[in-house]
């Protein structure tokens, strides 16, 4: 296995970028599987019904509890592999594709809300065999996953919410654009997806161009069930039934909000705060809404403290 370096992909995928009979899409794919191989994952798929899921698991298990990843809002299971290398040496890690997402099916009819995603996602985990774990969500998994804990207790060990969606108190910069017909979520043309990191990222990892490319292509060609799946969640936020239902939350959660995030205001942090009996927050300065992504280190540091009395059974 590649040592779990965070410069060790890069240096490949910039050695690739040096062969110019390799295609875009084979140094993307290349880079991807470089990535999750630096991070101890691979590559997995399941049939649960009529959905085909993807998903990344350890390459080697070990005796560790099962922490499961889930992504936000037209992102995907890659979105984990960065904190995923400080996980994998000791917790048997599933970062899945949702339906709609990523590798996975993208029925249009399926059903989005939030509470419908929860259903999905237990019906995934069942599949799986995986009774007990952890859980992290980033913004609209961050909701999922907090409506996870509320709904099925037993499950959970702790809970950690990247910069969740589900209570919009303060509103920002990316409500008004909605409002006005300019959705910054759903890339439609070229140089889109761009505009979109820039807005959801204070500290962007670096991308070669080949990469970025393929990202913006299939970015673009998910806009259709990403309208679906936007407009199933968009009134979340405004409404108090996720809050009512993530007041019965008993699991250990804990909060982290980039305080530049201008997808989700920071502030909303203390609202679910106040909303889940004995949450823990912490603000991350100089990062936006995906610390995940932004500040892995410090990210899975958290968690690793938090749940650290809470980690003796096998998930």
């Amino acid at each position: 296995m590649l040592q779990k370096s965070p410069f060790t992909a890069v240096f490949l995928v910039l050695s690739l970028l040096l062969v110019s009979a390799c295609s875009r899409h084979a140094i993307y794919e290349t880079a991807i599987n470089l990535e999750r191989s630096a991070a101890g994952l691979e590559a997995d798929n399941i049939t649960v019904g009529e959905l085909d899921i993807a998903y990344l698991r350890n390459s080697e298990a070990n005796n560790g509890d099962t922490i499961v990843l889930v992504h936000g809002f037209g992102a995907n299971k890659d979105n984990w592999t960065r904190i995923a290398r400080e996980l994998t040496d000791n917790f048997n890690v599933y970062a899945i594709d949702l339906p709609g997402h990523g590798e996975s099916s993208k029925p249009l009819d399926l059903g989005y809300s939030l509470e419908e995603q929860v259903s999905h996602l237990d019906r995934i985990l069942e599949a799986l065999g995986i009774n007990t774990m952890h859980m992290m969500g980033n913004s609209m998994g961050g909701g999922i996953t907090a409506l996870y804990a509320a709904t099925y207790p037993n499950k959970i060990k702790t809970a950690v919410l990247f910069d969740p969606a589900g209570i919009l108190d303060y509103e920002n910069e990316m409500v008004g654009m909605v409002l006005a017909g300019d959705n910054p979520l759903i890339p439609s043309k070229p140089g889109d997806f761009k505009r979109l990191m820039d807005f959801a990222m204070e500290e962007q990892p670096f991308v070669p161009w080949p990469i970025l490319s393929v990202m913006e292509e299939k970015a673009i060609a998910n806009q259709e069930v990403n309208k679906v799946i936007f407009a199933a969640i968009s009134e979340v936020g405004f409404t108090s039934d996720f809050r009512n239902t993530i007041k019965r939350i008993e699991v250990p959660v804990l909060i982290v909000w980039g305080k530049e995030d201008r997808i989700l205001d920071y502030r909303n942090g203390e609202a679910f705060l106040e909303a889940i009996p004995g949450a823990r927050l912490e603000i991350l300065e100089g990062i936006g809404h995906a610390p995940m992504i932004e500040a892995p280190e410090e990210s899975a540091r958290l968690f690793l403290e938090f749940a650290k009395t809470r980690t003796s059974k096998t998930g």
